[in-house]
């Protein structure tokens, strides 16, 4: 019994010798592989030559304590280095100099170059929510459940009749206005949503700028030089501005604007249908109907409002032949622009 005793004595401190040497997961699953499987396999195999009853039962209670001894020294091993491995998968101290910086989508880099300019010029940006109700979406803005002008958009609705995916910012203006006294003079940019087949110049999903300024007396000669100005920080100095007579039911009189076409000139080309000019607007006066539908007194207050959007504005401003190419994820594209 002596014998398998310093045997076994002699092994624990091998055990810890080998385990203060190891340097990774496969060399401890190897010193596993020594200890509880082969040096195991000899000592039972000793253990059943034993004819002595009371001699192999001193034995079987060593083995079983060396093994014990041994399991736990080992799994605690192999679970430090798995823990090291998950906690250390990066080796933050190695300087790599071939990192790439990224770019920003070419949608975002002209919406902060609107939101420049207009921030310049005094106004303010403000969000709302993208699920937003029909009473802040249509009602508020003129548009009562008969109007026809429902018809020209057509909407995401989350329960009807109340509550859907917003078709325009113009949500957020009425908004601001509820909980804000004149002036106001803001910008409400984000994603909206309208029920739209994709094509080359249709998604179901884009994002749209709109403005609002209100207080006494804004004309329309305000919203003209500050659409003008706007317009021609974009696209140039050299860029015409004209603005024609159309219709919106939140705002009258209401106006869309053109501005010349960058690929001719205003010459006529292919891009803007042989007329010189490309619609980049809408705009106008805001309603008396929706200033008194915030409370604001419609003979003390006047204001305009406008609306862009982003995605149309970017095929021109980028000379983009379709609007999919801004959402296909072209990261080679994207450093042209």
């Amino acid at each position: 019994m002596s014998d398998i005793v310093h045997e076994l004595e002699q092994k624990k401190k091998e055990l810890q010798q080998e385990i203060s040497e190891a340097e990774n997961k496969k060399s401890a699953e190897n010193i596993k592989t020594k200890y509880l499987k082969s040096f195991m396999g000899e000592l039972y195999k000793k253990l059943k030559t034993s004819e002595d009853p009371e001699l192999k039962k001193q034995m079987g209670r060593a083995i079983n304590e060396f093994k014990e001894y041994a399991s736990e020294k080992i799994d605690h091993l192999i679970e430090e280095f798995v823990s090291e491995k998950k906690s250390n998968k990066y080796d933050n101290t190695i300087f790599k100099n071939n990192i790439k910086i990224g770019h920003y989508h070419p949608i975002t880099k002209l919406y902060k170059k609107i939101e420049k300019v207009l921030i310049s010029m005094g106004f303010s940006v403000v969000q709302g929510p993208e699920i937003e109700l029909d009473r802040y979406n249509f009602e508020k803005l003129n548009i009562p459940a008969h109007h026809p002008a429902r018809d020209m958009q057509d909407t995401f609705y989350v329960s009807i009749p109340n509550i859907l995916l917003r078709s325009h910012t113009s949500s957020v203006q009425i908004r601001t206005m509820e909980t804000r006294q004149p002036p106001i003079q803001i910008i409400s940019p984000g994603t909206v949503y309208r029920v739209d087949d994709i094509d080359p110049q249709h998604t179901p999903m884009f994002y749209q700028v709109e403005g609002l300024m209100v207080g006494e007396k804004i004309s329309f000669s305000n919203l003209k030089a500050i659409l003008t100005k706007l317009l021609k920080e974009i696209f140039g100095n050299e860029a015409k501005v004209r603005f024609r007579p159309t219709y919106y039911p939140y705002t009258e009189p209401s106006a869309a604007i053109d501005v010349s076409c960058v690929e001719c000139g205003g010459k006529g080309c292919r891009t803007c249908g042989n007329s010189g000019w490309i619609v980049v607007l809408g705009s106008g006066m805001v309603h008396p109907n929706v200033l008194e539908g915030v409370g604001y007194d419609s003979e003390k207050y006047t204001g305009f409002a406008f609306g862009l959007g982003l995605n149309r504005l970017a095929l021109i401003y980028y000379g983009l032949g379709e609007i999919r190419k801004l959402y296909e994820n072209n990261v080679s594209l994207w450093k042209q622009l």
